[in-house]
């Protein structure tokens, strides 16, 4: 039987599945986050995607979720425990990383800046930063050997564009693009110039400030609208869109499988306090 990892990336807009099996990545669909999404309706989207792959459920046997969103975890763990009769490792401070996470309080950290810190030094090496643009748009350290020193949160982009059309009445809603003069002749250029220039400027600025607290760092970019950015400054040196997902690889890699005892719902339903 093929042995194959399931991986599960959860972000604050989408979540990324993927399948790797052993040698390569075979297959990788994204859905839209949504918190309430039952096991079943995962598999019914994810399984019809699977057979276009020539996949099976059988292929599967160890999954590995990684997420910032806890109330997602509860349809998820149930997908792996009753579609695939896998018990799914979770992205967490206590697991083995490998490296040391040098902040204050480790189980803060969210899942998907401690996978993209393991992925990039184990392709790329220390020290470096990794940008990444997804809701939010965060910066995170890694040292040369490894070890995660913390980073920088800043909001994302489109989080950014929403909010200038929520609070000004004749701002209109615009696209994410490069525009083609800084000085905009319309408003929409205008607003155009100021979100990718301001961007320009915060990832060229926040990069320069780490390198002077820190020295020379490489600097490793990921997220959908990161080669869109790195057309406009030469601050990114790499780009790569796998990076949370090889991080994903590389823990189930790192740990013993989680042992499957049934397919029962043993953790409660994430109710918000």
């Amino acid at each position: 039987m093929t042995s194959m990892l399931l991986t599960v990336d959860v972000g604050n807009t989408n979540v990324v599945f993927a399948v790797h099996d052993g040698n390569e990545w075979r297959g990788r669909w994204r859905i839209a986050t949504r918190p309430d999404t039952t096991s079943d309706e995962y598999a019914v989207w994810l399984l019809s995607l699977f057979g276009h792959s020539g996949l099976k459920p059988a292929d599967v046997t160890r999954c590995a979720i990684g997420t910032v969103v806890p109330a997602a975890l509860y349809g998820l763990r149930r997908l792996s425990r009753e579609w695939f009769q896998v018990e799914p490792l979770i992205a967490r401070a206590a697991v083995d990383w490998g490296f040391e996470i040098k902040v204050d309080r480790p189980q803060e950290v969210g899942a998907d800046r401690l996978l993209n810190a393991l992925a990039s030094h184990h392709h790329y090496g220390g020290p470096l930063v990794v940008v990444d643009f997804g809701t939010a748009t965060t910066f995170d350290v890694v040292d040369a050997e490894g070890a995660y020193l913390g980073g920088v949160i800043a909001p994302g982009i489109s989080l950014s564009i929403e909010a200038l059309h929520q609070a000004a009445a004749r701002l209109p809603r615009i696209g994410i693009g490069r525009p083609q003069a800084v000085i905009g002749r319309d408003t929409v250029a205008a607003m155009q110039s100021g979100m990718y220039w301001g961007y320009i400027g915060m990832i060229e600025g926040i990069i320069a400030r780490i390198r002077g607290e820190q020295g020379p760092l490489k600097v490793v970019a990921t997220g959908g609208l990161a080669p869109l950015f790195s057309e406009g400054t030469t601050s990114i040196e790499v780009i790569d869109q796998d990076i949370t997902l090889e991080g994903l690889r590389l823990l189930a890699n790192r740990n013993p499988a989680p042992i499957f005892t049934g397919t029962g719902p043993r953790d409660p339903p994430f109710i918000p306090a």
